[in-house]
């Protein structure tokens, strides 16, 4: 009777899994540039004295569902959107080089440009600084100009270049605050190549009804499981009742 308790255990903890990732996915439906998270869920098997032929079940989150957003313009000019399978460089809260697809850009009080969720954006000279200016504008070759204060305006002058990177060819992985990293360590080659579409944002690649109806599912199957433990404890009940010698 314990197979079954445990088996189902399992694939409880596998459907909780499962909804946790629907659920970030749902929550960042609107997300600039946000990925969504894959789960699959596979068959373990145990091995040992007595359980070689017991199976358990484990889901996790095993990466980042790569396919483009759509591209929507706005207007505004620190919004982009890479085009192919660039990725914008980061500054992570770890220091470490990161990589994200997020696009909406803005100057935090330090003057630094950094993303819409507040992470440094990187250029050829470091961190991007925007000096006090009346206007900045990004091209489409991610080159940052400004118009300082009283300066004129069909005089912009360059103060850095976005880094873009390529992942082809790299393994890369999705960490907990969403940004990209290498698998294993290192960093993605600088791709001069890359080009932005300027006042323009890639949104979220998450479908909202797609993942509403995957987290109906993940909730039935939580049902199934938990239904299946109820009978399991029933079934115990009654064999011990047909044990029991007569008085």
């Amino acid at each position: 009777m314990d197979r079954l308790i445990y088996t189902s255990l399992t694939a409880m903890r596998g459907s909780m899994a499962r909804q946790t990732a629907i659920a970030n996915n749902l929550a960042n439906a609107q997300t600039p540039g946000f990925r969504a998270d894959m789960a699959e869920s596979q068959t373990l098997w145990l091995n040992g004295s007595g359980v070689n032929a017991r199976a358990v079940s484990s889901e996790e989150v095993i990466g980042a569902d790569m396919r483009a957003g759509t591209i929507s313009a706005t207007g505004r000019d620190l919004d982009i959107a890479m085009q192919g399978d660039a990725m914008l460089v980061v500054q992570a809260p770890d220091g470490e080089e990161a990589y994200t697809r997020r696009g909406d850009l803005m100057v935090a009080p330090s003057g630094l440009l950094s993303t819409g969720d507040g992470h440094p954006v990187q250029g050829t000279q470091g961190p991007v600084t925007i000096p006090p200016a009346d206007a900045i504008t990004i091209d489409d070759e991610g080159r940052v100009f400004v118009v300082p204060v009283g300066g004129d305006p069909e005089n912009p002058v360059q103060v850095d270049r976005l880094r873009l990177a390529t992942p082809t060819g790299s393994n890369i992985v999705k960490g907990l605050d969403n940004l990209f990293r290498v698998k294993g360590g290192g960093i993605l080659p600088d791709d001069p190549e890359a080009k932005v579409i300027t006042r323009s944002i890639e949104g979220s690649n998450v479908a909202a009804t797609s993942a509403l109806v995957e987290m109906i599912e993940a909730s039935k199957s939580w049902d199934s499981q938990l239904k299946l433990i109820s009978d399991a404890r029933d079934m115990d009940s009654a064999t011990a009742n047909l044990m029991q010698l007569p008085r």
